[in-house]
């Protein structure tokens, strides 16, 4: 029995990278050298993605995943999850059958990479409806502003004739009932992460995906960024979703609340949100998720890490 059970304390939430804080989004890289660097860095766990469809036989294939293992007691990392990135499972969200069902084989794939990695978690972002679009096309999450807007321009986002939200909301709950029984039956927790204009945007939206499945598997993956720069407050928003609260990514995020700049240069409430966590017992995963700015990835992780055992000593 650890010190804290046996005080009746709960363990303070332990402190992650993600390792796309070290290498790109692009299909068919690898995390190698990203387990290296954040086990040197001294965190505790690391989140893992899956990058494309082909990367499910192409790269995390079972020799890879042994040589992963051995990597990963080498660097002393724990996986705090396994994340499928969008376009491995963007079709959950389709009203097509055929594409859901692709997506749903994808989901379970990863199940079964993150349950041979011994992660507790598998994660996805929520997809966004495929009847909505970014003009020119993009990642339609990203697009939330007109930084540089000239009069007459407008806010927009193209609808496809016939969008139907009742139809698209029955789909997704029904997959994801479908990925929850996938994840279950590889001993794997489902985490749901939410982003502008996807299915799950903020902490109300997956409360009212939870109390359709009910279902104490399916957990909510906070980004403090995301929550922020929909005006949601953090510390608000961890009371509201307590009760499923499975991991959590850390940013920080500039006054105008848009970008998410280097830990330590914007205006984040880490200690707030530390101090919310401690009190409602959250032990699970604080992981540092770092947009790319100019500068040392590996100072602005060390800062993240340095900061976090301060706040949760």
């Amino acid at each position: 029995m650890t010190h804290a059970a046996a005080s009746g304390q709960t363990a303070r939430p332990k402190i992650g990278c993600t390792s796309w804080a070290f290498h790109p989004f692009n299909p068919g890289t690898n995390p190698e050298e990203a387990i290296d660097i954040i086990g040197e860095l001294g965190f505790e766990g690391i989140d893992l993605i899956l990058l494309a469809p082909d990367d499910i036989t192409g790269y995390w294939h079972d020799a890879r995943l042994d040589e992963l293992n051995r990597q990963l007691e080498r660097n002393h990392l724990e996986v705090a999850q396994f994340v499928l990135f969008q376009p491995v499972v963007e079709g959950l969200s389709s009203v097509d059958a055929d594409e859901r069902a692709r997506a749903l084989d994808n989901f379970e794939a990863g199940c079964r990479i993150g349950a041979k990695l011994g992660a507790p978690l598998i994660n996805i972002v929520a997809p966004w409806p495929r009847e909505m679009s970014r003009p020119g096309g993009g990642y339609l999450p990203r697009f939330y502003d007109l930084p540089e807007a000239k009069p007459g321009d407008t806010f927009h986002i193209d609808i496809a004739p016939g969008f139907d939200w009742d139809t698209l909301w029955a789909n997704f709950v029904e997959a994801t009932r479908e990925c929850l029984q996938r994840a279950k039956a590889h001993g794997l927790k489902f985490t749901i992460e939410h982003h502008t204009h996807c299915m799950i945007p903020d902490a109300p939206t997956f409360l009212l995906l939870w109390n359709e499945i009910r279902d104490p598997a399916l957990g909510y993956n906070m980004d403090v960024g995301w929550t922020l720069s929909q005006r949601e407050y953090p510390p608000v928003a961890i009371h509201k979703v307590k009760d499923h609260l499975m991991n959590f990514h850390m940013r920080d995020i500039d006054g105008l609340m848009r970008s998410f700049v280097h830990i330590g240069e914007g205006v984040m409430d880490f200690a707030h949100i530390a101090q919310t966590l401690q009190d409602i017992g959250y032990s699970g995963y604080l992981s540092i998720e770092q947009d790319k700015h100019p500068g040392d990835m590996k100072e602005v992780c060390a800062r993240y890490l340095a900061m976090m055992k301060e706040l949760l000593a």
